[in-house]
Protein backbone atom coordinates (compact mmCIF):
# COMPACT_ATOMS: atom_id res chain seq x y z
CA UNK A 1 0.00 0.00 0.00
CA UNK A 2 1.59 3.23 -1.08
CA UNK A 3 2.79 5.34 1.76
CA UNK A 4 3.45 2.04 4.29
CA UNK A 5 6.42 0.13 4.66
CA UNK A 6 6.52 -3.88 4.48
CA UNK A 7 8.25 -5.07 7.55
CA UNK A 8 10.83 -6.56 5.60
CA UNK A 9 11.82 -3.51 4.06
CA UNK A 10 11.85 -1.79 7.43
CA UNK A 11 14.03 -4.62 9.06
CA UNK A 12 16.75 -4.88 6.06
CA UNK A 13 17.43 -1.08 6.26
CA UNK A 14 18.09 -0.91 9.58
CA UNK A 15 21.38 -1.65 10.28
CA UNK A 16 23.23 -2.65 13.55
CA UNK A 17 26.86 -2.10 13.86
CA UNK A 18 29.63 -3.68 16.20
CA UNK A 19 32.65 -2.20 17.38
CA UNK A 20 35.25 -3.99 18.67
CA UNK A 21 37.70 -1.18 20.61
CA UNK A 22 41.48 -1.21 21.43
CA UNK A 23 44.16 1.20 22.12
CA UNK A 24 44.76 2.29 18.94
CA UNK A 25 41.83 1.34 16.81
CA UNK A 26 38.29 0.36 16.23
CA UNK A 27 37.16 -2.71 13.94
CA UNK A 28 33.65 -2.21 13.03
CA UNK A 29 31.56 -4.71 11.35
CA UNK A 30 27.85 -3.31 9.80
CA UNK A 31 25.15 -5.88 9.79
CA UNK A 32 23.16 -7.00 7.84
CA UNK A 33 25.24 -5.34 4.74
CA UNK A 34 28.50 -6.85 5.95
CA UNK A 35 30.54 -4.24 5.51
CA UNK A 36 33.65 -4.09 7.76
CA UNK A 37 36.03 -1.51 8.48
CA UNK A 38 39.55 -0.47 10.66
CA UNK A 39 39.90 3.18 11.84
CA UNK A 40 42.38 4.88 14.61
CA UNK A 41 40.42 5.08 18.04
CA UNK A 42 41.02 9.31 17.62
CA UNK A 43 38.70 12.21 16.70
CA UNK A 44 40.00 11.72 13.07
CA UNK A 45 39.22 7.80 13.07
CA UNK A 46 35.67 8.68 14.37
CA UNK A 47 35.07 11.37 11.75
CA UNK A 48 35.65 8.38 8.82
CA UNK A 49 33.60 5.89 10.55
CA UNK A 50 30.92 9.18 10.81
CA UNK A 51 30.85 9.37 7.48
CA UNK A 52 30.39 5.36 6.74
CA UNK A 53 27.38 5.14 9.34
CA UNK A 54 25.36 8.09 8.59
CA UNK A 55 25.05 6.32 4.59
CA UNK A 56 22.87 3.64 6.72
CA UNK A 57 19.68 4.05 9.06
CA UNK A 58 21.69 2.55 12.36
CA UNK A 59 18.81 1.26 14.74
CA UNK A 60 22.57 0.82 17.26
CA UNK A 61 25.71 0.86 17.88
CA UNK A 62 27.29 -1.95 20.26
CA UNK A 63 30.30 -1.96 22.23
CA UNK A 64 32.12 -3.50 25.34
CA UNK A 65 34.03 -1.40 27.85
CA UNK A 66 37.64 -1.45 27.27
CA UNK A 67 39.24 0.12 30.30
CA UNK A 68 38.98 3.99 29.44
CA UNK A 69 39.87 3.24 25.75
CA UNK A 70 35.90 3.23 24.29
CA UNK A 71 35.17 6.36 25.96
CA UNK A 72 36.03 8.47 23.37
CA UNK A 73 33.96 6.74 20.78
CA UNK A 74 31.21 6.23 23.60
CA UNK A 75 30.77 10.04 23.94
CA UNK A 76 31.07 10.93 20.23
CA UNK A 77 28.52 8.91 18.87
CA UNK A 78 26.11 9.65 21.05
CA UNK A 79 26.82 13.38 20.94
CA UNK A 80 26.50 12.49 16.83
CA UNK A 81 22.70 11.06 17.17
CA UNK A 82 23.65 7.52 17.63
CA UNK A 83 22.00 4.60 20.14
CA UNK A 84 24.87 3.32 21.96
CA UNK A 85 24.78 -0.09 24.28
CA UNK A 86 28.24 -0.88 26.24
CA UNK A 87 27.36 -4.89 26.70
CA UNK A 88 29.27 -7.08 29.74
CA UNK A 89 31.95 -8.94 27.76
CA UNK A 90 31.17 -12.25 29.57
CA UNK A 91 27.69 -11.71 27.90
CA UNK A 92 29.01 -11.69 24.64
CA UNK A 93 31.23 -14.19 24.68
CA UNK A 94 28.67 -16.16 25.83
CA UNK A 95 26.21 -15.40 23.11
CA UNK A 96 29.02 -16.15 20.68
CA UNK A 97 29.64 -19.59 21.68
CA UNK A 98 25.25 -19.72 21.77
CA UNK A 99 25.50 -19.21 18.36
CA UNK A 100 28.71 -21.27 17.29
CA UNK A 101 31.46 -18.53 17.16
CA UNK A 102 34.51 -20.33 18.47
CA UNK A 103 37.36 -18.67 17.28
CA UNK A 104 38.03 -14.89 18.72
CA UNK A 105 39.46 -11.79 16.64
CA UNK A 106 38.86 -8.71 16.64
CA UNK A 107 36.69 -8.65 13.62
CA UNK A 108 34.83 -11.35 14.64
CA UNK A 109 34.22 -9.89 18.05
CA UNK A 110 32.95 -6.76 16.05
CA UNK A 111 30.12 -9.19 13.88
CA UNK A 112 28.95 -10.88 16.90
CA UNK A 113 28.81 -7.65 19.06
CA UNK A 114 26.96 -6.64 15.82
CA UNK A 115 24.81 -9.72 15.54
CA UNK A 116 23.98 -9.38 19.56
CA UNK A 117 22.32 -5.69 18.86
CA UNK A 118 19.65 -6.87 16.68
CA UNK A 119 18.83 -10.15 18.51
CA UNK A 120 19.30 -9.40 22.32
CA UNK A 121 18.27 -5.34 21.50
CA UNK A 122 20.68 -4.14 24.46
CA UNK A 123 19.70 -1.06 26.14
CA UNK A 124 21.14 1.60 24.95
CA UNK A 125 22.91 4.29 27.98
CA UNK A 126 24.37 7.76 27.56
CA UNK A 127 27.95 8.24 28.45
CA UNK A 128 28.86 9.27 31.96
CA UNK A 129 29.58 12.69 32.67
CA UNK A 130 33.00 13.58 32.33
CA UNK A 131 33.71 14.50 36.07
CA UNK A 132 32.13 11.25 37.35
CA UNK A 133 34.01 9.37 35.25
CA UNK A 134 37.17 11.08 36.65
CA UNK A 135 36.20 10.64 39.91
CA UNK A 136 35.83 6.62 39.05
CA UNK A 137 39.37 6.87 37.94
CA UNK A 138 40.91 8.04 41.03
CA UNK A 139 38.79 5.49 42.93
CA UNK A 140 40.25 3.01 41.12
CA UNK A 141 43.74 4.62 41.46
CA UNK A 142 43.54 4.97 45.06
CA UNK A 143 42.12 1.04 45.45
CA UNK A 144 45.59 -0.15 43.14
CA UNK A 145 47.59 2.25 45.70
CA UNK A 146 46.05 0.55 48.82
CA UNK A 147 46.25 -2.58 47.33
CA UNK A 148 50.31 -1.69 46.65
CA UNK A 149 50.69 -0.37 50.63
CA UNK A 150 49.31 -3.35 51.81
CA UNK A 151 52.17 -5.53 49.48
CA UNK A 152 54.53 -3.29 50.66
CA UNK A 153 53.40 -3.57 54.79
CA UNK A 154 53.51 -7.49 54.37
CA UNK A 155 56.83 -6.95 52.55
CA UNK A 156 58.78 -4.52 54.88
CA UNK A 157 57.54 -7.11 57.89
CA UNK A 158 58.88 -10.33 56.62
CA UNK A 159 62.21 -8.41 56.02
CA UNK A 160 65.64 -8.95 57.55
CA UNK A 161 67.76 -6.99 56.09
CA UNK A 162 68.11 -3.60 57.95
CA UNK A 163 68.82 -1.42 54.38
CA UNK A 164 65.61 -3.16 52.59
CA UNK A 165 63.49 -2.13 55.81
CA UNK A 166 64.60 1.51 55.46
CA UNK A 167 63.99 1.19 51.67
CA UNK A 168 60.21 -0.56 52.30
CA UNK A 169 60.07 2.25 54.78
CA UNK A 170 60.69 5.24 52.52
CA UNK A 171 58.37 3.94 49.69
CA UNK A 172 55.53 2.90 52.18
CA UNK A 173 55.81 6.71 53.36
CA UNK A 174 55.51 8.30 49.82
CA UNK A 175 52.72 5.79 49.21
CA UNK A 176 51.15 7.03 52.08
CA UNK A 177 51.42 10.46 50.80
CA UNK A 178 50.15 9.58 47.68
CA UNK A 179 46.39 8.09 49.02
CA UNK A 180 46.36 10.93 51.30
CA UNK A 181 46.74 13.41 48.15
CA UNK A 182 44.10 11.50 46.31
CA UNK A 183 41.87 11.32 49.70
CA UNK A 184 41.84 15.08 49.85
CA UNK A 185 41.22 15.12 46.01
CA UNK A 186 38.30 13.22 45.81
CA UNK A 187 36.69 14.98 48.31
CA UNK A 188 37.28 18.04 46.90
CA UNK A 189 35.53 16.62 43.73
CA UNK A 190 32.38 15.51 45.29
CA UNK A 191 32.22 18.73 47.48
CA UNK A 192 31.89 21.06 44.01
CA UNK A 193 29.38 18.71 42.98
CA UNK A 194 26.32 19.91 44.77
CA UNK A 195 24.12 16.53 43.43
CA UNK A 196 27.24 14.06 44.30
CA UNK A 197 27.59 15.88 47.39
CA UNK A 198 24.07 15.64 48.61
CA UNK A 199 24.02 11.92 47.88
CA UNK A 200 27.58 11.58 49.37
CA UNK A 201 26.03 12.74 52.44
CA UNK A 202 22.80 10.81 53.00
CA UNK A 203 24.84 7.81 52.27
CA UNK A 204 27.29 8.93 55.11
CA UNK A 205 24.42 9.17 57.28
CA UNK A 206 23.65 5.19 57.95
CA UNK A 207 25.77 3.89 61.21
CA UNK A 208 28.70 1.90 59.77
CA UNK A 209 29.01 3.21 56.60
CA UNK A 210 32.03 5.45 56.25
CA UNK A 211 34.13 7.58 53.82
CA UNK A 212 35.30 4.62 51.43
CA UNK A 213 32.21 2.86 51.06
CA UNK A 214 29.88 6.13 50.72
CA UNK A 215 32.67 6.90 47.89
CA UNK A 216 32.27 3.65 46.62
CA UNK A 217 28.05 3.60 46.68
CA UNK A 218 27.60 7.15 45.27
CA UNK A 219 30.53 7.18 42.59
CA UNK A 220 30.42 3.42 41.83
CA UNK A 221 26.76 2.84 41.37
CA UNK A 222 25.73 6.45 39.67
CA UNK A 223 22.21 5.10 39.31
CA UNK A 224 21.61 4.90 42.73
CA UNK A 225 18.28 6.05 43.47
CA UNK A 226 17.21 6.03 40.15
CA UNK A 227 16.15 2.04 39.72
CA UNK A 228 15.12 -0.90 42.56
CA UNK A 229 16.90 -2.15 45.22
CA UNK A 230 17.04 -5.53 43.24
CA UNK A 231 18.59 -3.65 40.69
CA UNK A 232 20.98 -1.76 42.88
CA UNK A 233 21.85 -4.77 44.85
CA UNK A 234 22.67 -6.61 41.04
CA UNK A 235 25.10 -4.00 40.16
CA UNK A 236 27.17 -4.27 43.24
CA UNK A 237 27.02 -8.31 42.21
CA UNK A 238 25.18 -9.20 46.11
CA UNK A 239 22.08 -10.20 44.58
CA UNK A 240 21.58 -13.84 45.34
CA UNK A 241 20.84 -15.68 42.04
CA UNK A 242 18.75 -19.04 41.60
CA UNK A 243 20.38 -22.10 40.84
CA UNK A 244 17.48 -24.71 40.54
CA UNK A 245 16.96 -27.27 38.10
CA UNK A 246 13.80 -30.23 38.16
CA UNK A 247 13.57 -30.96 41.70
CA UNK A 248 16.53 -29.45 43.22
CA UNK A 249 16.52 -26.72 44.48
CA UNK A 250 20.23 -25.39 44.60
CA UNK A 251 22.21 -23.25 46.71
CA UNK A 252 21.84 -18.94 46.08
CA UNK A 253 25.31 -17.59 45.07
CA UNK A 254 26.27 -14.10 44.18
CA UNK A 255 27.96 -13.38 41.26
CA UNK A 256 28.89 -10.34 38.71
CA UNK A 257 28.37 -6.65 39.58
CA UNK A 258 30.61 -4.44 39.89
CA UNK A 259 33.49 -5.83 42.38
CA UNK A 260 34.99 -2.33 43.20
CA UNK A 261 31.91 -1.31 45.19
CA UNK A 262 31.25 -4.73 46.27
CA UNK A 263 34.80 -4.86 48.27
CA UNK A 264 34.41 -1.42 49.29
CA UNK A 265 31.37 -2.65 51.40
CA UNK A 266 32.44 -5.47 53.12
CA UNK A 267 34.45 -3.68 56.10
CA UNK A 268 31.06 -1.18 56.16
CA UNK A 269 29.41 -4.36 56.48
CA UNK A 270 31.58 -5.52 59.30
CA UNK A 271 31.34 -2.24 61.38
CA UNK A 272 27.40 -2.01 60.75
CA UNK A 273 26.50 -5.78 62.02
CA UNK A 274 27.94 -4.18 65.28
CA UNK A 275 26.84 -0.99 65.56
CA UNK A 276 23.92 0.15 63.19
CA UNK A 277 21.33 -0.94 65.66
CA UNK A 278 18.87 -2.18 62.92
CA UNK A 279 21.68 -4.04 61.23
CA UNK A 280 22.92 -5.38 64.05
CA UNK A 281 19.79 -6.88 64.75
CA UNK A 282 19.37 -8.50 61.58
CA UNK A 283 22.63 -10.45 61.74
CA UNK A 284 22.19 -11.83 65.17
CA UNK A 285 18.97 -13.34 63.66
CA UNK A 286 20.70 -14.31 60.79
CA UNK A 287 23.46 -15.68 62.48
CA UNK A 288 20.81 -17.34 65.52
CA UNK A 289 19.13 -18.95 62.20
CA UNK A 290 22.36 -21.13 61.52
CA UNK A 291 23.50 -18.76 59.02
CA UNK A 292 27.04 -19.08 58.11
CA UNK A 293 28.78 -15.85 59.10
CA UNK A 294 30.16 -14.97 55.78
CA UNK A 295 26.60 -15.58 54.57
CA UNK A 296 24.90 -13.30 57.25
CA UNK A 297 27.90 -10.56 56.13
CA UNK A 298 26.82 -10.94 52.57
CA UNK A 299 23.42 -10.30 53.65
CA UNK A 300 23.98 -6.85 55.56
CA UNK A 301 26.20 -5.52 52.67
CA UNK A 302 23.13 -6.01 50.30
CA UNK A 303 20.99 -4.25 53.47
CA UNK A 304 23.32 -1.77 53.18
CA UNK A 305 23.10 -1.29 49.22
CA UNK A 306 19.21 -1.32 49.19
CA UNK A 307 18.96 1.02 52.32
CA UNK A 308 21.34 3.73 50.63
CA UNK A 309 19.08 3.28 47.24
CA UNK A 310 15.90 3.63 49.50
CA UNK A 311 17.24 6.98 51.33
CA UNK A 312 18.71 8.57 48.17
CA UNK A 313 15.34 8.01 46.33
CA UNK A 314 13.03 9.57 48.72
CA UNK A 315 16.37 12.34 49.41
CA UNK A 316 16.34 11.85 53.04
CA UNK A 317 18.86 10.85 55.55
CA UNK A 318 19.09 7.93 57.83
CA UNK A 319 16.66 7.72 61.37
CA UNK A 320 16.37 4.97 63.67
CA UNK A 321 13.05 3.22 64.31
CA UNK A 322 12.10 3.41 67.32
CA UNK A 323 9.81 0.67 68.80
Amino acid sequence: MQGQKSPERSAISEVYVGIDVCKDWLDVYLHPIGQTLRVANTPEGLKTLHRTLKKSTVALVVMEPTAKFHRLAHRTLDAQGFAIAIVNPLRSRAFAEAIGQLAKTDRIDARVLALMGQTLEPRASAPAPEALEALQELLHARAAAIADQTALSNQRGASQTKFLKSELDRRLKSLGGHIERMDAEIERRIADDPALKRRYEIVMSIPGVGPIAARALVVGIPELGSCSGKAATLLAGLAPLACDSGDKAGERHIRGGRSFVRSSIYFAALTASRFNPQLREDYQRWIAAGKEAKVALTAVMRKIVVLANALVTEDRSWQPIHA
